[in-house]
């Protein structure tokens, strides 16, 4: 009986080793392959399109302490992801809360702030330039109608960070809204009653005490993606500013080393870098805001 048993363990192990093995092998050749790759190619002088390929040690992890243009892509991309991530989690939690409480319009209101999340900054770029032109744009003209000189919103260094962060915001907001009026949805209305009994009976007393905590699970997902989200920031600087006058992110400059400059082996500790202060940040975040959710 107990041989029985043990060959019958020693099955369903094989089995299930053998039901994971597609699994485990698909992961590694899309995870850890490209990986291995990269490492590989960071101790290298490759170049696109090259015959031969030479061993160079270190000096391409070097380069990035000595580089003023990676400086200042890491310097860009953290001051997006300083600007971008909490507005757009704030504006999308204080959205939905609006949206939330409408009866008649709330889908129409849902559609209107969900569309900027379908349509492509590519698409959409000729209307932001127009819009932030520095002479015929319409932002331009209120700002003068007010009474200010106008701005070079895409041509002026100290302004061009937070002017795409701007639109970052703009294309993040409606995602996040939804992802809130989901968590909003999920809470119970008892438990709106249960503290209108124990004496909650003011709007923003039944937010800080109810809301807000069974909410804490939806705004760990949103913080993080929505870091993440702003650390992939390339389509803006690619087709608005080109990464002239300083403007350069961190996956632009990877751009520019691989595709531009061709020097692949650079371009592969760049990735390697920014990969690690994703997953670095993200997990970070993810830790902290673990420590004050509340998970029913």
């Amino acid at each position: 009986m107990k041989s029985d048993l043990l060959r019958l363990s020693k099955r369903q192990t094989l089995t299930g080793l053998a039901l994971s093995f597609p699994g485990a092998l698909l992961l590694i050749c899309l995870y850890a392959m490209p990986m291995i790759v990269l490492l590989v190619l960071g101790f290298t002088d490759y170049e696109m399109g090259a015959i031969n390929i030479n061993w160079v040690g270190f000096s391409n992890f070097k380069r990035l302490w000595v580089d003023p243009v990676f400086q200042r892509s890491i310097w860009n991309t953290l001051m997006y992801v300083v600007y971008v991530v909490p507005i757009s989690v704030i504006g999308g939690l204080l959205i939905a809360l609006l949206v939330h409480a409408r009866t008649k319009t709330r889908s129409f209101y849902e559609v209107v702030y969900f569309l900027p999340v379908t349509s492509t900054l590519i698409a959409m770029a000729t209307v932001w330039q127009f819009l932030l032109h520095p002479k015929l744009g319409p932002v331009n003209m209120i700002i003068q109608l007010v009474g200010f000189s106008t701005q070079n919103f895409l041509g002026d260094p100290a302004l061009m960070i937070p002017t795409l962060a701007a639109i970052g915001v703009w294309q993040l907001l409606g995602f996040n809204m939804i992802l809130f009026l989901t968590g909003l949805s999920s809470i119970p209305k008892d438990l709106f009653e249960a503290a209108s009994i124990d004496g909650v009976t003011q709007p923003l007393d039944k937010f800080f005490t109810v809301t807000l905590p069974m909410l804490g699970p939806t705004t760990m997902f949103v913080c993080v993606t929505s870091m993440i989200t702003a650390f992939k920031v390339f389509d803006t600087v690619a087709v608005l500013t080109q990464g002239r006058n300083q403007s350069e992110v961190l996956l632009y400059d990877i751009y520019l080393e691989a595709f531009t400059y061709s020097n692949m082996g650079y371009a592969a500790v760049l990735t390697l870098t920014f990969l690690a202060v994703i997953v670095g940040l993200s997990t970070w975040q993810a830790k902290y805001i673990d420590r004050k959710v509340h998970y029913t």
